[in-house]
């Protein structure tokens, strides 16, 4: 048996991290039950923002975090892009020449490049260096970075996509389920979930989360929703409990906001517990960005998306395309402005807090999809790849 280094590319947030830590575990266990935990070793290139070393600190997993930069249209951000890759590429270099010539012997490398702008420049030095990579699209529309991944990828390793590629450039991404944590994934008493969290477990709760980083536009509605007479009245009615996620520097305000609406509310800028609180939620109001896309499909959480509002492509709308039209979720739009946002969106939510018979329609309507076995799919698929004789490495 071959042994092997699995690098993973990517970083920047918790949406490239996550995936990439879930599918890591499947490997260990690939490696496990063959008798040999040391056949698989993985090991994370990732960028210097302090989210990717707090997210892969606490994972315990091993990363090299590097001055890979994203590409901008402005001068300055241009010319740090410019000076980021070749430094990012030569980072990426030494840690495949690294792992190769390991002290116990020769490794073969095999990377997984989970996109965005620390992928690019990681993938660059794999080609340089021979090493097979396969590319892990997330979002229903790859960006530039991904595109230009897998056109090198498809002559490697290949490349799967956890989302529905529009177009004719989906003839050439395979389709696998979600990758989704194995700490999600695994079944979770509710009462359990609550009262672990502080939460009344006989109650009802509505969980917020705008992704890794927060989103200020979601806090923003949420909080004035509390504080309307529509939403206080539905959501003290139903003895509704708010699990928020705020992002950083903004949990003070939500917190403030709750208490003054007479909303029990447990607020964190960050966790990375989110096992736990998928496994506490009734109702979720979320960003529609991959993970979290997965997490309610397998979790089977109903649930108010509200894409971000900034991206041309509206990539994050069509993430959510699949859980909207089995009828597990309700696709909302975000209008940044809190106000707008409880005319456009407050209805939608008033809904699903209120109709106990909508939210389990929901729920049944997601365990229709199937499982969110992607981690374990793509473990398979670069397992096979390390074991392949005409591997560079």
């Amino acid at each position: 048996m071959q042994r092997c280094t699995f690098i993973f590319a990517g970083g920047g947030t918790g949406g490239h991290l996550y995936p990439g830590l879930a599918i890591a575990r499947e490997l260990h266990e690939i490696a496990a039950a063959r008798g040999d935990h040391d056949s698989a070793r993985c090991v994370f290139v990732c960028s210097d923002r302090p989210l990717d070393a707090r997210i892969l600190s606490e994972a315990g997993a091993a990363y090299f975090a590097g001055p890979a930069r994203p590409l901008s249209a402005r001068p300055l951000g241009l010319l740090r892009f410019l000076a980021g890759w070749g430094a990012a590429v030569r980072h990426a270099r030494g840690v495949i020449a690294r792992e190769r010539n390991d002290a116990d012997g020769a490794r073969r490398v095999v990377m997984a490049a989970m996109g965005g702008f620390v992928a690019a420049p990681a993938v660059q030095a794999a080609r340089v260096e021979r090493v097979p990579v396969l590319m892990v699209n997330l979002d229903a529309t790859p960006g530039k970075a991904n595109a230009w991944i897998a056109r090198r990828a498809l002559r490697s390793g290949g490349c799967v996509t956890a989302a529905p590629v529009a177009g004719s450039a989906g003839a050439r991404w395979e389709r696998i389920p979600p990758i989704v944590r194995r700490e999600v994934l695994a079944p979770r008493d509710p009462a359990a979930c609550k009262a672990g969290l502080g939460l009344d477990p006989a109650r009802p709760v509505l969980m917020v989360t705008g992704g890794s980083q927060g989103a200020r536009s979601v806090n923003e509605f949420v909080q004035q929703f509390a504080a309307s007479p529509e939403g206080r009245g539905v959501l003290l009615a139903g003895r509704w409990q708010v699990l928020h996620q705020t992002g950083p520097s903004a949990d003070d305000a939500a917190r403030a906001a709750y208490a003054a609406a007479g909303v029990d509310a447990v607020v964190q800028p960050f966790t990375t517990d989110m096992g736990t609180w998928w496994g506490a939620a009734d109702v979720a109001i979320a960003r529609s960005g991959a993970g979290n896309v997965a997490e309610v499909w397998a979790t089977r959480t109903p649930t108010l998306f509200l894409p971000y509002p900034f991206h041309k492509d509206e990539h994050q709308k069509h993430n959510a395309r699949t859980v909207v039209e089995a009828g597990g979720a309700v696709l909302g739009r975000d209008l940044i402005d809190a106000s707008a946002n409880i005319r456009e969106n407050g209805p939608a939510l008033v809904r699903l807090l209120s109709d106990a018979g909508a939210r389990s329609a929901m729920r049944s309507a997601l365990a229709c999809l199937g499982p969110a076995d992607g981690a374990s799919r793509v473990a398979r698929r670069l397992w096979e790849l390390g074991q392949t004789r005409n591997n560079g490495g």
